[in-house]
């Protein structure tokens, strides 16, 4: 239970935003949460559910459903924003003239801005110049949360006060909030895990074995926390909840978004298929296009995100993604332990590196 009622505003209308708006409110908070489609507004307010992305979810009737920005964020110190990535900078433009410099702004959003690959977070910055900004990212399938099945997250800030808040807002008997100062690591292992996602589905439907999805989610954590270590963040970050957390549940479950588009896509769907099937937004389908761009400009060695690209994008069979399991180079395991390199130099040392 908080210490203290914090007064917090949702922005977003969607599975999350609705599980996390029920949970401040079952801590005592008052609660308002902003979307845009007046018919879901008026059924939340009236019957406490919503019945678009959890309806079966019976939401605390605390919860105050608006479309008007004002309303929701009048006296809120705490600003949850859960919106997809390709409309978050739109909304939080249009929310920007009832936001003040000393409320705290989390996002929950795990997806990266085409232009300039930027952050949800980063875009926070860019918006606003606010002090107070964090992200939340961890193992948090929504629907299981609504079920009030036992979850963890991670609250990720350089400011403790933004920390401390959100801890004290969400965490309860079933959702535990843990801490990190790696912004940047925890935003980027919430986002880079929706590609190996679609992978993992891929390979279910394709009738691969607990080996090899093992190897792959090993792998794409060896990706994930390569490119995010050039891009700034801590690697031990992904030994986390944001990290090795979010990448099994992610990577194992048909709950999961970006699975189940990668399952249609093992099953022989095209990809709009795939998509419109799901009615939902996957954010790894465009992460996939974003980071295999910035990891050739940059030239980190990606070859799972470069092969599932070739898939989504190319035309490849989905079977021919397996490959590139089995075909890319033999080299370190952990590179933060043994560095990629050095494997490389041996191998040529000892002539049994062949490029």
């Amino acid at each position: 239970m908080a210490e203290q009622q914090i007064h917090v505003a949702v922005l977003g209308g969607g599975s999350f935003g609705t599980a996390l708006a029920s949970i401040a409110a079952d801590n005592g908070a008052e609660v308002r949460q902003w979307m845009r489609d007046e018919t879901l507004v008026a059924q939340i307010n009236r019957e406490h559910r919503n019945g678009r992305y959890l309806p079966h979810y019976a939401m605390n009737p605390a919860v105050q459903a608006s479309t008007d920005f004002e309303t929701v964020l009048r006296d809120a110190e705490l600003v949850l924003i859960a919106i997809p990535s390709k409309a978050f900078r739109r909304v939080v433009q249009a929310a920007k003239p009832w936001l003040k410099p000393e409320q705290i702004l989390v996002s929950t959003t795990k997806g990266i801005e085409q232009e300039g690959f930027l952050l949800m977070s980063q875009v926070l910055e860019q918006e606003t110049g606010f002090a107070h900004i964090g992200v939340i990212a961890g193992p948090n399938l929504a629907s299981e949360i609504a079920d009030k099945q036992l979850t963890a997250t991670v609250i990720a800030s350089a400011d403790a006060l933004t920390r401390t808040r959100v801890q004290q807002a969400l965490g309860c008997r079933y959702f535990r909030v843990y801490a990190s100062n790696d912004r940047h690591g925890v935003e980027l292992g919430g986002a880079l895990k929706n590609i190996y996602a679609i992978a993992a589905g891929m390979a279910a439907a394709l009738g691969m074995g607990e080996n090899t999805r093992s190897m792959l989610m090993t792998r794409a954590l060896a990706e994930m926390s390569r490119f995010a270590v050039a891009q700034g963040a801590n690697p031990m970050t992904f030994l986390g909840l944001a990290g090795v957390g979010d990448l099994i549940v992610t990577c194992s479950s048909d709950l999961s978004r970006n699975y189940r588009v990668g399952y249609a896509l093992g099953e022989g769907r095209s990809l709009d298929e795939a998509v419109d099937a799901l009615g939902q937004v996957a954010e790894g389908v465009n992460t996939v296009k974003l980071v295999c761009t910035k990891a050739a400009e940059i030239g980190v060695y990606m070859p799972l995100a470069e092969g599932l690209y070739r898939v989504l994008f190319d035309g490849v069979p989905p079977q021919d993604m397996a490959k590139t399991l089995m075909m890319g180079e033999q080299s370190s395991d952990v590179e933060f332990i043994l560095p990629r390199e050095d494997v490389q130099q041996a191998h040529r040392e000892t002539g049994g590196w062949h490029d």
